[in-house]
Protein backbone atom coordinates (compact mmCIF):
# COMPACT_ATOMS: atom_id res chain seq x y z
CA UNK A 1 0.00 0.00 0.00
CA UNK A 2 1.01 3.43 -0.78
CA UNK A 3 -0.48 6.69 0.37
CA UNK A 4 -0.19 10.62 -0.48
CA UNK A 5 -2.13 13.71 -0.94
CA UNK A 6 -2.21 15.16 -4.26
CA UNK A 7 -4.44 17.58 -6.38
CA UNK A 8 -7.71 16.59 -8.13
CA UNK A 9 -8.22 18.08 -10.90
CA UNK A 10 -11.17 18.28 -12.92
CA UNK A 11 -10.78 17.83 -17.07
CA UNK A 12 -13.96 18.43 -19.69
CA UNK A 13 -13.20 15.67 -21.21
CA UNK A 14 -15.80 12.35 -21.91
CA UNK A 15 -14.16 9.33 -22.09
CA UNK A 16 -12.90 7.82 -18.93
CA UNK A 17 -9.08 8.58 -18.74
CA UNK A 18 -7.50 9.53 -15.33
CA UNK A 19 -3.79 11.74 -16.01
CA UNK A 20 -0.96 11.31 -13.39
CA UNK A 21 2.07 13.72 -13.32
CA UNK A 22 5.14 11.90 -13.78
CA UNK A 23 5.71 12.02 -9.19
CA UNK A 24 2.29 11.30 -8.87
CA UNK A 25 2.78 7.85 -10.69
CA UNK A 26 6.11 7.12 -9.35
CA UNK A 27 4.73 7.26 -5.40
CA UNK A 28 1.84 5.44 -6.46
CA UNK A 29 3.54 2.87 -7.83
CA UNK A 30 1.93 2.32 -11.31
CA UNK A 31 4.72 2.77 -13.52
CA UNK A 32 4.01 0.74 -16.70
CA UNK A 33 0.12 0.43 -15.36
CA UNK A 34 -2.54 0.77 -18.75
CA UNK A 35 -5.76 0.69 -16.17
CA UNK A 36 -7.08 1.22 -12.26
CA UNK A 37 -9.83 0.27 -10.44
CA UNK A 38 -10.52 3.69 -9.18
CA UNK A 39 -12.77 3.81 -6.10
CA UNK A 40 -14.69 6.45 -4.34
CA UNK A 41 -16.70 5.58 -0.85
CA UNK A 42 -18.22 2.33 -2.29
CA UNK A 43 -17.77 3.52 -6.02
CA UNK A 44 -15.55 1.59 -8.16
CA UNK A 45 -15.13 1.64 -12.21
CA UNK A 46 -12.13 0.57 -14.20
CA UNK A 47 -10.50 3.68 -15.92
CA UNK A 48 -7.57 4.28 -18.52
CA UNK A 49 -4.64 5.95 -16.85
CA UNK A 50 -2.56 8.20 -18.55
CA UNK A 51 1.45 9.96 -17.40
CA UNK A 52 1.34 13.51 -17.61
CA UNK A 53 4.73 15.28 -17.56
CA UNK A 54 4.40 17.62 -15.11
CA UNK A 55 6.38 18.10 -11.60
CA UNK A 56 4.05 17.77 -8.18
CA UNK A 57 1.41 15.45 -7.15
CA UNK A 58 -1.89 16.00 -9.63
CA UNK A 59 -4.43 13.97 -10.99
CA UNK A 60 -6.52 14.72 -13.87
CA UNK A 61 -10.04 13.24 -14.06
CA UNK A 62 -12.08 13.37 -17.15
CA UNK A 63 -16.05 14.25 -17.17
CA UNK A 64 -16.76 10.35 -17.17
CA UNK A 65 -14.55 9.27 -14.48
CA UNK A 66 -15.99 12.24 -12.31
CA UNK A 67 -19.60 11.53 -13.27
CA UNK A 68 -19.10 7.86 -12.55
CA UNK A 69 -17.93 7.73 -9.39
CA UNK A 70 -19.32 10.82 -8.22
CA UNK A 71 -16.09 13.25 -7.18
CA UNK A 72 -17.81 15.75 -5.25
CA UNK A 73 -15.12 18.56 -5.88
CA UNK A 74 -11.14 18.74 -6.93
CA UNK A 75 -8.87 19.99 -4.41
CA UNK A 76 -6.37 18.59 -2.12
CA UNK A 77 -7.42 14.92 -1.30
CA UNK A 78 -5.12 11.47 -0.21
CA UNK A 79 -4.90 9.21 -2.76
CA UNK A 80 -4.21 5.33 -1.83
CA UNK A 81 -2.76 2.04 -3.70
CA UNK A 82 -4.33 -0.95 -2.04
CA UNK A 83 -1.73 -2.92 -3.77
CA UNK A 84 -4.89 -4.93 -5.88
CA UNK A 85 -4.54 -2.29 -8.84
CA UNK A 86 -7.14 -0.70 -6.93
CA UNK A 87 -6.44 3.21 -6.66
CA UNK A 88 -8.70 4.68 -3.50
CA UNK A 89 -9.26 8.92 -3.33
CA UNK A 90 -10.75 10.25 -0.02
CA UNK A 91 -11.12 9.65 2.32
CA UNK A 92 -14.85 9.89 2.02
CA UNK A 93 -16.06 10.79 5.59
CA UNK A 94 -19.37 11.03 6.60
CA UNK A 95 -20.75 13.19 9.56
CA UNK A 96 -24.56 11.90 11.00
CA UNK A 97 -26.81 14.40 12.46
CA UNK A 98 -30.54 15.63 12.64
CA UNK A 99 -32.79 18.86 13.84
CA UNK A 100 -35.82 19.44 13.96
CA UNK A 101 -34.91 23.14 13.50
CA UNK A 102 -33.65 23.30 10.33
CA UNK A 103 -33.12 25.86 7.95
CA UNK A 104 -30.38 26.11 4.55
CA UNK A 105 -27.96 27.74 6.21
CA UNK A 106 -28.47 25.66 9.37
CA UNK A 107 -29.46 21.90 8.11
CA UNK A 108 -27.98 20.45 11.38
CA UNK A 109 -29.62 23.04 13.96
CA UNK A 110 -27.61 23.58 17.35
CA UNK A 111 -25.06 21.08 15.71
CA UNK A 112 -24.11 22.75 12.43
CA UNK A 113 -21.02 24.96 13.64
CA UNK A 114 -19.06 21.53 14.75
CA UNK A 115 -19.87 19.81 12.13
CA UNK A 116 -18.50 23.03 9.94
CA UNK A 117 -15.70 23.16 12.05
CA UNK A 118 -14.69 19.19 11.33
CA UNK A 119 -15.34 19.95 7.94
CA UNK A 120 -13.42 22.59 7.77
CA UNK A 121 -10.31 21.06 9.55
CA UNK A 122 -10.24 17.93 7.29
CA UNK A 123 -10.88 19.76 4.13
CA UNK A 124 -7.22 19.27 2.84
CA UNK A 125 -7.28 15.52 4.08
CA UNK A 126 -10.42 13.69 1.97
CA UNK A 127 -14.21 14.74 1.49
CA UNK A 128 -15.76 15.27 4.60
CA UNK A 129 -19.47 16.13 4.49
CA UNK A 130 -22.34 15.98 6.84
CA UNK A 131 -25.55 14.35 6.12
CA UNK A 132 -29.06 13.49 8.28
CA UNK A 133 -31.23 10.58 7.20
CA UNK A 134 -33.46 11.52 4.88
CA UNK A 135 -30.31 12.35 2.72
CA UNK A 136 -29.61 8.48 1.75
CA UNK A 137 -30.78 6.69 -1.11
CA UNK A 138 -30.44 3.10 0.25
CA UNK A 139 -31.63 1.92 -3.29
CA UNK A 140 -28.86 3.66 -5.02
CA UNK A 141 -26.74 3.68 -2.94
CA UNK A 142 -26.11 7.65 -2.47
CA UNK A 143 -26.08 10.04 -0.15
CA UNK A 144 -27.63 13.49 -0.97
CA UNK A 145 -24.77 15.36 0.84
CA UNK A 146 -23.41 19.22 2.61
CA UNK A 147 -20.29 19.82 1.52
CA UNK A 148 -18.80 23.82 2.66
CA UNK A 149 -17.81 25.92 0.16
CA UNK A 150 -14.79 28.55 0.91
CA UNK A 151 -16.96 31.23 1.82
CA UNK A 152 -18.48 28.51 4.64
CA UNK A 153 -21.70 28.38 2.84
CA UNK A 154 -23.45 24.97 2.54
CA UNK A 155 -23.96 23.12 -1.28
CA UNK A 156 -25.03 19.49 -1.93
CA UNK A 157 -23.47 17.00 -3.83
CA UNK A 158 -24.72 13.51 -4.36
CA UNK A 159 -22.15 11.42 -3.95
CA UNK A 160 -21.37 7.39 -2.69
CA UNK A 161 -21.91 5.59 0.44
CA UNK A 162 -18.73 6.72 2.04
CA UNK A 163 -15.77 5.07 3.24
CA UNK A 164 -16.62 5.95 7.15
CA UNK A 165 -19.30 7.58 9.21
CA UNK A 166 -19.64 9.46 12.29
CA UNK A 167 -22.32 9.17 14.70
CA UNK A 168 -23.26 12.89 16.14
CA UNK A 169 -26.97 12.41 16.22
CA UNK A 170 -28.40 14.61 19.04
CA UNK A 171 -31.53 12.73 20.29
CA UNK A 172 -31.97 9.77 22.54
CA UNK A 173 -35.88 9.34 21.50
CA UNK A 174 -35.10 9.08 17.82
CA UNK A 175 -31.67 7.15 18.35
CA UNK A 176 -34.10 4.03 19.84
CA UNK A 177 -36.39 4.24 16.60
CA UNK A 178 -36.81 1.50 14.22
CA UNK A 179 -35.69 3.54 11.60
CA UNK A 180 -32.59 4.59 12.85
CA UNK A 181 -31.86 0.79 14.12
CA UNK A 182 -32.08 0.10 10.56
CA UNK A 183 -30.00 2.33 9.23
CA UNK A 184 -27.09 1.66 11.81
CA UNK A 185 -27.52 -1.82 10.60
CA UNK A 186 -27.32 -1.51 6.92
CA UNK A 187 -24.26 0.63 7.23
CA UNK A 188 -22.66 -2.25 9.25
CA UNK A 189 -23.86 -4.66 6.14
CA UNK A 190 -22.07 -2.35 3.90
CA UNK A 191 -18.93 -2.83 5.95
CA UNK A 192 -19.22 0.74 6.67
CA UNK A 193 -17.27 1.68 9.93
CA UNK A 194 -20.12 3.50 11.97
CA UNK A 195 -18.44 4.59 15.30
CA UNK A 196 -20.41 6.14 18.62
CA UNK A 197 -23.26 3.88 18.11
CA UNK A 198 -25.75 5.54 20.33
CA UNK A 199 -26.24 7.53 23.73
CA UNK A 200 -25.47 5.02 26.90
CA UNK A 201 -27.36 4.14 29.35
CA UNK A 202 -26.18 5.16 33.04
CA UNK A 203 -27.19 1.38 33.89
CA UNK A 204 -25.77 -0.52 31.20
CA UNK A 205 -22.20 1.21 31.88
CA UNK A 206 -22.09 -0.69 35.07
CA UNK A 207 -23.58 -3.65 33.46
CA UNK A 208 -21.08 -3.46 30.96
CA UNK A 209 -17.60 -3.07 33.74
CA UNK A 210 -19.50 -5.34 36.14
CA UNK A 211 -17.20 -8.65 35.27
CA UNK A 212 -14.14 -5.78 34.33
CA UNK A 213 -11.84 -5.49 37.33
CA UNK A 214 -9.55 -3.16 35.47
CA UNK A 215 -12.81 -1.10 35.59
CA UNK A 216 -14.12 -2.08 38.90
CA UNK A 217 -11.28 -0.95 41.32
CA UNK A 218 -12.27 2.98 39.65
CA UNK A 219 -16.50 2.41 39.95
CA UNK A 220 -18.14 3.47 42.97
CA UNK A 221 -20.96 0.72 44.20
CA UNK A 222 -23.91 0.98 42.22
CA UNK A 223 -27.86 -0.59 42.15
CA UNK A 224 -30.02 0.26 39.46
CA UNK A 225 -34.06 0.24 39.77
CA UNK A 226 -33.11 0.67 43.42
CA UNK A 227 -36.10 -0.70 46.51
CA UNK A 228 -36.44 1.04 49.15
CA UNK A 229 -33.90 -1.45 50.59
CA UNK A 230 -31.23 -1.21 48.50
CA UNK A 231 -31.43 2.74 49.35
CA UNK A 232 -31.71 2.59 53.33
CA UNK A 233 -28.30 -0.59 53.19
CA UNK A 234 -26.18 1.87 51.22
CA UNK A 235 -26.94 5.19 53.09
CA UNK A 236 -25.76 3.68 55.96
CA UNK A 237 -23.22 1.83 54.69
CA UNK A 238 -21.64 4.80 52.69
CA UNK A 239 -23.62 8.00 55.02
CA UNK A 240 -24.23 9.29 51.43
CA UNK A 241 -25.04 8.13 47.63
CA UNK A 242 -26.50 9.67 44.59
CA UNK A 243 -29.40 9.03 42.80
CA UNK A 244 -29.73 9.54 39.34
CA UNK A 245 -31.89 8.80 36.70
CA UNK A 246 -30.48 6.45 34.06
CA UNK A 247 -31.33 8.31 30.54
CA UNK A 248 -30.42 11.85 32.31
CA UNK A 249 -28.12 14.04 31.32
CA UNK A 250 -26.58 17.81 32.35
CA UNK A 251 -27.33 17.40 36.22
CA UNK A 252 -31.50 16.85 35.99
CA UNK A 253 -33.09 15.42 38.46
CA UNK A 254 -30.57 13.45 40.77
CA UNK A 255 -30.63 13.78 44.30
CA UNK A 256 -28.04 13.45 46.71
CA UNK A 257 -28.75 11.28 49.99
CA UNK A 258 -26.96 11.95 52.85
CA UNK A 259 -27.34 9.70 56.09
CA UNK A 260 -26.42 11.17 59.69
CA UNK A 261 -27.05 8.67 62.57
CA UNK A 262 -27.79 11.63 65.34
CA UNK A 263 -29.26 14.39 62.45
CA UNK A 264 -31.58 11.97 60.49
CA UNK A 265 -31.94 11.53 56.31
CA UNK A 266 -31.28 14.70 53.72
CA UNK A 267 -32.28 15.30 50.23
CA UNK A 268 -30.89 17.68 48.11
CA UNK A 269 -31.52 18.63 44.81
CA UNK A 270 -32.38 21.18 42.48
CA UNK A 271 -36.29 22.68 41.76
CA UNK A 272 -37.12 25.35 39.21
CA UNK A 273 -33.67 26.99 39.07
CA UNK A 274 -32.88 26.86 43.16
CA UNK A 275 -31.28 23.95 44.86
CA UNK A 276 -33.69 22.69 47.74
CA UNK A 277 -32.27 20.72 51.11
CA UNK A 278 -34.91 18.76 52.81
CA UNK A 279 -34.76 17.12 56.42
CA UNK A 280 -36.67 13.62 57.34
CA UNK A 281 -36.75 12.61 60.65
CA UNK A 282 -36.95 8.85 59.46
CA UNK A 283 -36.10 6.96 56.13
CA UNK A 284 -39.64 6.15 55.68
CA UNK A 285 -40.57 9.91 55.16
CA UNK A 286 -37.66 9.96 53.00
CA UNK A 287 -39.01 6.85 50.72
CA UNK A 288 -42.44 8.42 50.72
CA UNK A 289 -41.03 11.88 49.37
CA UNK A 290 -39.28 10.15 46.46
CA UNK A 291 -42.17 7.80 45.66
CA UNK A 292 -44.69 10.58 45.44
CA UNK A 293 -42.70 12.57 43.29
CA UNK A 294 -41.29 9.29 41.29
CA UNK A 295 -43.38 5.60 41.78
CA UNK A 296 -42.66 3.68 40.14
CA UNK A 297 -40.28 5.51 37.68
CA UNK A 298 -37.31 4.73 40.67
CA UNK A 299 -36.98 1.48 38.09
CA UNK A 300 -35.18 4.20 35.62
CA UNK A 301 -33.01 5.49 38.28
CA UNK A 302 -29.61 4.19 39.56
CA UNK A 303 -28.07 4.89 42.88
CA UNK A 304 -24.62 5.35 43.58
CA UNK A 305 -22.34 5.57 46.03
CA UNK A 306 -21.27 8.79 47.37
CA UNK A 307 -17.27 9.42 46.92
CA UNK A 308 -15.58 12.80 49.21
CA UNK A 309 -14.11 14.45 46.43
CA UNK A 310 -11.13 17.07 47.39
CA UNK A 311 -12.85 20.44 47.22
CA UNK A 312 -12.00 23.89 46.63
CA UNK A 313 -14.00 26.66 49.13
CA UNK A 314 -15.83 23.69 50.58
CA UNK A 315 -17.21 22.81 47.23
CA UNK A 316 -16.29 19.74 45.56
CA UNK A 317 -14.64 19.08 42.36
CA UNK A 318 -14.56 16.60 39.62
CA UNK A 319 -13.67 16.60 36.31
CA UNK A 320 -14.75 15.61 32.38
CA UNK A 321 -12.04 13.44 30.88
CA UNK A 322 -12.85 14.14 26.80
CA UNK A 323 -11.48 10.82 25.24
CA UNK A 324 -10.42 9.66 21.73
CA UNK A 325 -9.55 7.22 19.65
CA UNK A 326 -6.45 8.67 18.03
CA UNK A 327 -5.12 7.47 14.42
CA UNK A 328 -3.35 4.25 16.10
CA UNK A 329 -6.95 3.54 17.02
CA UNK A 330 -5.09 3.84 20.97
CA UNK A 331 -7.55 5.86 23.69
CA UNK A 332 -6.22 9.30 24.65
CA UNK A 333 -7.58 12.21 27.05
CA UNK A 334 -8.17 15.29 24.11
CA UNK A 335 -9.51 17.41 26.73
CA UNK A 336 -9.63 17.60 30.41
CA UNK A 337 -11.77 20.48 32.36
CA UNK A 338 -12.50 21.03 36.55
CA UNK A 339 -15.84 21.24 37.29
CA UNK A 340 -16.40 22.73 40.80
CA UNK A 341 -19.68 22.64 42.65
CA UNK A 342 -21.72 25.39 43.21
CA UNK A 343 -22.89 26.27 46.75
CA UNK A 344 -25.61 23.97 48.04
CA UNK A 345 -25.66 22.12 44.68
CA UNK A 346 -25.66 18.33 43.86
CA UNK A 347 -24.09 18.62 41.00
CA UNK A 348 -20.91 20.48 39.59
CA UNK A 349 -23.27 21.65 36.38
CA UNK A 350 -22.01 24.73 35.02
CA UNK A 351 -25.63 26.06 34.57
CA UNK A 352 -26.11 25.13 38.45
CA UNK A 353 -23.68 27.64 39.43
CA UNK A 354 -20.48 25.23 38.91
CA UNK A 355 -17.24 26.86 37.87
CA UNK A 356 -14.90 25.96 34.98
CA UNK A 357 -11.22 25.82 35.40
CA UNK A 358 -8.06 23.80 33.86
CA UNK A 359 -7.41 20.68 35.89
CA UNK A 360 -4.01 22.55 36.43
CA UNK A 361 -5.41 25.23 38.59
CA UNK A 362 -7.39 22.67 40.36
CA UNK A 363 -5.59 20.29 41.33
CA UNK A 364 -3.08 22.79 42.15
CA UNK A 365 -5.32 24.22 44.62
CA UNK A 366 -5.67 20.82 46.43
CA UNK A 367 -2.79 18.48 46.43
CA UNK A 368 0.09 21.21 45.79
CA UNK A 369 2.84 20.33 44.45
CA UNK A 370 1.81 16.67 43.88
CA UNK A 371 -0.84 17.44 41.27
CA UNK A 372 1.30 16.64 38.16
CA UNK A 373 1.23 13.45 39.56
CA UNK A 374 -2.48 13.35 40.71
CA UNK A 375 -3.20 14.68 37.54
CA UNK A 376 -1.01 11.49 35.77
CA UNK A 377 -2.72 8.91 37.53
CA UNK A 378 -5.98 10.08 36.42
CA UNK A 379 -5.18 10.37 32.99
CA UNK A 380 -3.75 6.59 32.92
CA UNK A 381 -7.34 5.37 35.04
CA UNK A 382 -9.17 7.21 32.07
CA UNK A 383 -7.62 5.47 29.36
CA UNK A 384 -7.56 1.81 30.99
CA UNK A 385 -11.55 2.84 31.90
CA UNK A 386 -11.86 3.91 27.94
CA UNK A 387 -10.15 0.33 27.23
CA UNK A 388 -12.58 -1.79 29.39
CA UNK A 389 -15.95 0.15 28.26
CA UNK A 390 -14.78 -0.61 24.66
CA UNK A 391 -13.66 -4.19 25.46
CA UNK A 392 -17.19 -4.74 26.63
CA UNK A 393 -19.45 -3.13 24.46
CA UNK A 394 -20.73 -4.83 21.07
CA UNK A 395 -20.37 -1.34 18.90
CA UNK A 396 -17.53 0.80 18.03
CA UNK A 397 -16.80 3.47 19.95
CA UNK A 398 -14.33 6.98 18.86
CA UNK A 399 -14.61 9.04 22.00
CA UNK A 400 -16.25 8.75 25.34
CA UNK A 401 -16.77 11.58 28.02
CA UNK A 402 -15.67 10.18 30.93
CA UNK A 403 -16.85 11.93 34.95
CA UNK A 404 -14.56 11.17 36.98
CA UNK A 405 -13.79 12.25 40.74
CA UNK A 406 -10.76 12.17 42.94
CA UNK A 407 -11.24 11.82 46.66
CA UNK A 408 -8.81 13.32 49.10
CA UNK A 409 -6.26 10.17 48.82
CA UNK A 410 -5.72 10.83 45.16
CA UNK A 411 -7.97 7.67 43.98
CA UNK A 412 -9.30 8.39 41.05
CA UNK A 413 -13.61 7.20 40.16
CA UNK A 414 -15.13 7.10 37.38
CA UNK A 415 -19.30 8.33 38.01
CA UNK A 416 -20.80 8.57 34.48
CA UNK A 417 -19.26 7.48 30.65
CA UNK A 418 -21.11 9.21 27.59
CA UNK A 419 -21.10 8.14 24.21
CA UNK A 420 -21.78 11.20 22.09
CA UNK A 421 -19.98 13.83 24.74
CA UNK A 422 -20.83 17.84 24.83
CA UNK A 423 -18.00 19.97 24.07
CA UNK A 424 -18.69 23.18 26.65
CA UNK A 425 -15.39 21.87 28.44
CA UNK A 426 -13.80 24.16 25.10
CA UNK A 427 -15.00 27.05 25.87
CA UNK A 428 -12.77 27.88 28.52
CA UNK A 429 -10.24 30.18 26.77
CA UNK A 430 -7.60 27.90 28.55
CA UNK A 431 -9.04 24.50 26.48
CA UNK A 432 -9.81 26.02 23.06
CA UNK A 433 -6.52 24.22 21.92
CA UNK A 434 -7.86 20.94 23.27
CA UNK A 435 -11.07 21.82 21.78
CA UNK A 436 -8.82 22.04 18.24
CA UNK A 437 -7.24 18.99 19.18
CA UNK A 438 -10.55 17.04 19.78
CA UNK A 439 -11.60 17.73 16.14
CA UNK A 440 -8.35 16.80 15.09
CA UNK A 441 -8.47 13.08 16.81
CA UNK A 442 -12.08 12.49 15.01
CA UNK A 443 -10.14 13.09 11.60
CA UNK A 444 -7.49 10.83 12.38
CA UNK A 445 -10.00 7.97 13.50
CA UNK A 446 -11.66 8.46 10.61
CA UNK A 447 -8.17 8.17 8.58
CA UNK A 448 -7.82 5.01 10.44
CA UNK A 449 -10.94 3.36 10.06
CA UNK A 450 -11.13 4.22 6.07
CA UNK A 451 -7.60 2.39 5.68
CA UNK A 452 -5.93 5.78 4.62
CA UNK A 453 -2.86 4.84 6.30
CA UNK A 454 0.87 4.36 5.79
CA UNK A 455 2.59 5.10 3.33
CA UNK A 456 3.94 8.78 1.65
CA UNK A 457 1.92 11.39 3.49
Amino acid sequence: MSLTTCNVHFSQQPDKIVYLSSPLLKQLKLSGKKSVQLKLGNEVITTEIKQLKRPGNHLYLSAGVRQSIKVPKSGSVYVLNTGNNEVKLGPLVGILSDSGIRSESNPFGGRTEFIKQIIRSGEHKGYLFGFTPHDINWHQETINGYFLNPQGGWYRKIIPLPDVVYNRLPNRQAETSGSINALRERFVRHKIPFFNWSFFNKADVYKLLDNDPEALSHLPESVSGPNADNIKELLEKHQFLYLKPTAGSLGAGIYRLTYHPKRGYFARYRKGGQNVLLRFTNFQSLMRMLQAKHGSNLNHYVIQQGIRLVEIDSCPLDFRFHMHKNGKNEWVPAGIGAKKAGRGSVTTHVKNGGQLMTPEQALSRTFGDQAEAVLDKAKEAAVKISEAIERNYPHRLGELGLDIGIDKDGEVWMFEANAKPGRSIYKHPALRSEGRASVSYIIEHCMYLSNFQGGNS
